[in-house]
């Protein structure tokens, strides 16, 4: 069966805390709680594979990576 996946931008992080960053299954509308695949694109950037497990809908996110600098 072949895989089709979707490229989708990074979204902020929410303001509340209690609202989960967790990525929403634009099929079903199921959350999903752990990346299939990961892979990093360069030394600033990571690349997350999703699929969702009720429907089998699949989307790749990227992810901007800050650098840590210690004062």
């Amino acid at each position: 069966m072949p895989a089709l996946a979707e490229l989708q931008p990074n979204l902020p992080l929410p303001a509340s805390k209690s609202v989960s960053n967790r990525p929403i299954c634009k099929i079903c509308s199921d959350s999903m709680v752990a990346a299939e695949a990961s892979a990093f694109l360069s030394d600033e950037c990571v690349s997350y594979l999703w699929s969702c497990d009720t429907c089998g809908y699949g989307f790749v996110t990227t992810h901007a990576i800050k650098p840590f600098v210690c004062n």
